[in-house]
């Protein structure tokens, strides 16, 4: 009988159990309810060494996959181009590798790179430095680290390579008008950090012909060493061998370069108003833009919560709601309020819509800034903007690539040098930002009188507005509104 029963219970639990499970499922998946997420960043300081022969280096092994990583971060960009040089920083960075190097030609490079199957690379960077990488098979390292020792050390610079960068260069400045977007890009930075700051210099066909690869050997000479680098590294290797490794990869510099200075941060942003380039488009593009904040401001996480509402957080966002969804006039509209690291970086908001909609899109736009300013935000969109940084912050870190990178980048601009328990603490300032916070942040940095607005457009339909919604741009900004040429793609004058 006790042979016969036990099966039967066996049976009758695996059947109730079921049953049980669905009984404690929720009928709406609002419903649902989870278990706090308890997660904690990796400090820095246990991945930082401060190399003998001068970088500091983030270092993160990681064993699940035969491969290294290895970024150098140079401390160098735009803002150091020479008088009467320009675009010698970006044409150095690009050409570093595809240039070749002193014992191969930039073909014989890219072969043995290839055989390696290894990807060596460079470019130009802004506020967290220009980036020289690395990535290989963890047997190779050795002959990967040599490489990469000679790429920033005795580039070859190669005529050849050097004159077609420059002839491809010289073919994407034609293109520059072309598309409405390049237009907004160039003349944005100029409305909102002056014609004479260095972020918005555009390289013309004059200074790309002045430009030679002497040029670029005596700027990478002067910038590209081991004072001036910070080093990332993450993969399949032991970290003190990585060390030995790093050591040996900077030791007995060639030539001794200089220092590099502070990055400037004398912005001026234009008087507010609207300004109009005319360009033969079928959508006017606009950008409202204000003065920004940098990022170790205090009010930070803040703007941070209260941008995410009004239209960083896409879909959940007030001006994707308002221009999108409720008056179907533009395909997306949203908004970015970024920290700057040396300067402050400039408010935006944007949107793309039909010419005589223009003025109307826009107006809506400045009401939800407004509106922000003036009406508290709803408990709903608060815990929603909150939850979105804080539930996606552990994705920062998810893989020993990112954390090395992310770690590397905060020691270049310096934030782990004043802040160094910064990531420790990020979730709990967005925590801790209330409704009353997001109102005073909003009061004190979004002023619709004063935005800068750029439209690049039909002039003639834009200044039309529409018949259902009789809004003119002039309304806009108190009756001024300023007509920007259009400018020659290659020389930057304007277009008569």
């Amino acid at each position: 009988m006790k042979k016969l029963l036990l099966p039967l219970s066996l049976a009758l639990a695996a059947f109730a159990l079921p049953r049980l499970a669905a009984a404690e499922i929720p009928d709406r998946p609002e419903k649902l309810q989870f278990p706090e997420l308890r997660y904690e960043p990796p400090n820095p300081a246990d991945a930082r060494v401060k190399l003998a022969s001068g970088p500091v280096a983030y270092l993160v092994p990681d064993r699940s996959l035969p491969l290294v990583n290895v970024t150098v971060l140079v401390r160098c960009g735009a803002y150091l181009d020479p008088a009467g040089k320009e675009g010698s920083a970006e044409f150095a960075a690009g050409l570093l590798v595809k240039g070749g190097i002193a014992s191969k030609t930039a073909e014989e490079l890219e072969e043995r790179l290839a055989f390696l199957a290894a990807g060596l690379s460079s470019g130009l960077g802004e506020e967290a430095g220009s980036p020289v990488n690395l990535n290989l098979l963890s047997k190779d390292l050795p002959e990967g680290l040599a490489l990469l020792r000679e790429v920033l050390t005795a580039p070859r610079f190669q005529q050849d390579r050097f004159e077609l960068e420059r002839e491809q260069a010289l073919q994407g400045m034609k293109q520059r008008n072309d598309d409405s977007s390049s237009i907004q890009a160039m003349e944005a930075r100029r409305l909102a950090y002056g014609t004479n700051f260095w972020a918005t210099r555009v390289l013309t066909a004059e200074a790309l012909k002045r430009l030679t690869a002497d040029d670029l050997r005596a700027f990478h000479s002067k910038w590209y060493h081991p004072a001036n680098f910070v080093v990332s590294a993450s993969g399949d290797f032991d970290k003190a061998d990585m060390v030995a490794k790093l050591e040996k990869l900077f030791a007995e510099w060639p030539f001794k370069g200089d220092v590099t200075p502070p990055m400037p941060s004398d912005t001026q942003m234009a008087a507010g108003g609207v300004y109009i380039v005319n360009k033969d488009v079928n959508q006017g593009r606009v950008a409202v833009m204000l003065p920004g904040v940098q990022r170790d401001d205090p009010d930070f996480p803040a703007i941070t919560v209260m941008n995410d509402i009004l239209g960083g957080g896409g879909f959940t966002s007030r001006l994707m709601n308002r221009v999108r969804s409720d008056e179907g006039l533009a395909y997306g509209a949203g908004s970015s309020f970024p920290g700057g690291v040396t300067y402050a970086r400039a408010f935006q908001a944007g949107l793309s819509t039909k010419s005589r909609t223009v003025a109307y899109a826009t107006r809506i736009v400045l009401d939800e800034m407004n509106r922000m300013a003036n009406q508290p935000v709803t408990d709903e969109e608060l815990n929603t903007a909150k939850r979105s940084f804080v539930d996606s912050f552990p994705g920062n870190f998810n893989t020993a690539s990112k954390v090395a990178s992310l770690f590397a980048a905060d020691e270049m601009t310096g934030r782990f040098a004043k802040d160094p328990a910064h990531w420790s603490r990020w979730r709990s300032r967005i925590e801790s930002v209330t409704r009353d916070d997001v109102s005073r942040v909003a009061k004190k940095h979004l002023h619709p009188d004063k935005a800068v607005i750029l439209v690049v457009g039909q002039r003639d339909e834009i200044t039309k507005g529409h018949p259902d919604h009789p809004v003119k741009l002039e309304q806009l900004a108190s009756g001024k509104v300023t007509e920007l040429p259009l400018r020659d793609p290659l020389t930057q004058e304007p277009v008569q």
